[in-house]
């Protein structure tokens, strides 16, 4: 495999460099696989939409944003020292801290030299004859490379919602996930937040306090647990990094890669008085520990899952003080813990303040945003900010903002037009050379996401190297394993509750209906999928073909 740079002007006069490998995004999956890949001597080129690195944690500016997974569960563990040098200050860290986190990683490990910022890549094309990758960005410049790495992010597409008349509104609107990089203030004001899911949680709950009045519209309520954050003090700080060996350890040994495991024991074996104090046990917990700490069987089993489901209605019956609003809160088509699970502080006591309001969007539809605001079926609501918590299109629409074309001119849209089809979740057959961090049929998509990211990228990169030592300059997953694996994602996920359930899991977009229904992730769990990686490598990369 080359290591010379070369360039040469293209027919638009732009310069077409040429590397070894190309990333695409400057997340912490794509910072950690440029980190890795310098050290087999490759020639590495990002390419970042932002301004700086940080992927998720860079777009994300919203109020409130913070970690759902422990700060100290979070970060890298690939380097000793920078475990030891850096001190977290929440067990749940914000936006702003989890930002500066990831520009000291790349400052310490010099990442910027090799990252092109405000470069939005819009094609990937494969060319058969020189078994190499053409990747475009915004601006018309291209640059080749025998490897093609994406690290786009399974949440990284934000998503409007399908209402008419957004262009309309003359107030000050936002979405969550293009943040500005400015304070936005919302004192005297009146607010809207159209989604409650985990971002809008988020939001909800810290400006509730701030504005005038806030309205919020929810189409379809979720189950929220309690982060329960607090300060990391110097001692705590301390005992953390003499234990690092053991979190980590803890993470790889479990389902999702939190620190918290799931309990053996079937929820329905203990009496009702033993299984209600295990769950207020888990529910005065941090984190999820109600959700990913609890019996296994909740996932799996719809009986087990409607005694974790009633007891989180109750609890939400219990904290609301208006029980026709309360029910409004509670989800009726799903049980607990089927969707990803939002963590709050104090959401469900915001609905107990005067200038706070619920608006059903179910039984009042959202007509059209109109000049001064929001108008309903049943009621025009005047605004002075919109928020739009509307999420994003999750997992395929990084791939599907990028015309990414492999053999024979084939485009990976149409390739998973009717779901996607992996091998491992690292490549798709026709598409060599293309490797894919973080997404579809990757245990990372269902995971504590460093930690899996981790173990993508020192996948790849050991892949690469084996290329390395046995000179080969091509390798692409077989259709046969491709056929196996997706077929054993689709097994695994029947094994559980969660294909029962319309959600991002299962590719449902209510503001893309077009969507087709599939699942998106793996749910085989963390150590299972690490086993089957190392498995195929121990066997010469058994299920791909190399030349």
């Amino acid at each position: 495999m080359s290591q010379n740079l070369q360039n040469s002007p293209t027919a638009n006069g732009q310069t077409n460099s040429t590397y070894d490998v190309i990333i695409i995004g400057a997340g912490i999956s794509g910072m950690y696989q440029l980190h890795l890949l310098r050290g087999l001597f490759l020639s590495v080129h990002v390419f970042e939409a932002g301004t700086n690195v940080g992927g998720t944690w860079y777009w994300n500016r919203y109020p409130g944003a913070r970690f759902d997974s422990e700060s100290y569960s979070y970060g890298y563990s690939f380097s000793q020292e920078l475990l030891q040098e850096w001190n977290w200050s929440e067990h749940f860290a914000g936006q702003p801290e989890t930002l500066r986190y990831l520009n000291h990683v790349a400052d310490k490990f010099d990442l910027r030299r090799d990252i092109q910022f405000k470069a939005r890549v819009t094609s990937a094309i494969y060319n058969e004859n020189e078994n190499c990758w053409q990747v475009g960005t915004e601006d018309g410049a291209t640059a080749t490379a025998k490897f093609l790495i994406t690290a786009v992010g399974p949440l990284s597409a934000p998503q409007m919602p399908n209402i008419e008349g957004i262009d309309d509104f003359k107030g000050e609107w936002y979405h969550t996930g293009l943040w500005p990089h400015k304070e936005v203030k919302f004192a005297g004001k009146r607010v809207c937040v159209i989604g409650t899911g985990a971002t809008g949680v988020q939001v909800i709950q810290t400006i509730a306090d701030q504005v005038k009045h806030l309205t919020v519209f929810q189409r379809r309520p979720n189950y929220c647990a309690p982060l329960r954050n607090s300060p990391i003090d110097a001692a705590t700080m301390r005992d953390i990094k003499a234990h690092y060996a053991d979190i980590f350890k803890k993470c790889s040994e479990s389902f999702g890669s939190f620190i918290h495991k799931m309990d053996p024991r079937s929820a329905l074996e203990l009496s009702p008085e033993e299984r209600e104090a295990f769950f207020e046990k888990l529910y005065a917990e941090p984190g999820f520990s109600i959700w990913l700490g609890n019996f296994g069987d909740t996932l799996t089993d719809q009986k087990a899952n409607d005694t974790i489901t009633e007891f989180m209605r109750r609890k939400i019956r219990e904290r609301v003080n208006d029980p026709q609003l309360a029910e409004k809160l509670i989800p009726k088509d799903h049980g607990f813990g089927l969707r990803r699970v939002p963590l709050e502080t104090g959401y469900y006591e915001v609905y107990n303040r005067d200038n706070v309001a619920l608006v059903d969007i179910l039984n009042s539809p959202i007509e059209r945003i109109t000049a001064t605001g929001v108008k309903t079926a049943d009621a025009e609501y005047e605004l002075d900010m919109i928020i739009y918590a509307t999420g994003f299109n999750a997992v395929l629409g990084g791939f599907e903002r990028i015309d990414i074309r492999g053999v024979g001119s084939q485009t990976l849209k149409n390739k998973w037009a009717d779901g996607p089809r992996t091998y491992l979740g690292i490549q798709t057959a026709g598409f060599p050379n293309m490797f894919t961090l973080v997404e579809p049929h990757n245990s990372s998509t269902f995971c504590n996401i460093p930690r899996c990211i981790e173990q993508n990228v020192e996948w790849m990169t050991e892949a690469i190297r084996y290329m390395q030592d046995h000179n080969y300059e091509r390798i692409a997953a077989t259709d046969a394993a491709e056929d196996a694996w997706t077929q054993h994602v689709y097994e695994a996920a029947n094994k559980t509750l969660f294909p029962t359930v319309d959600s991002w899991f299962m590719n449902v977009n209510r503001n893309l209906p077009e969507k087709k229904r599939t699942f998106l992730l793996y749910s085989g769990g963390g150590p299972l999928y690490r086993e089957k990686c190392d498995a195929v490598a121990a066997n010469n990369h058994e299920g791909f073909s190399m030349r």
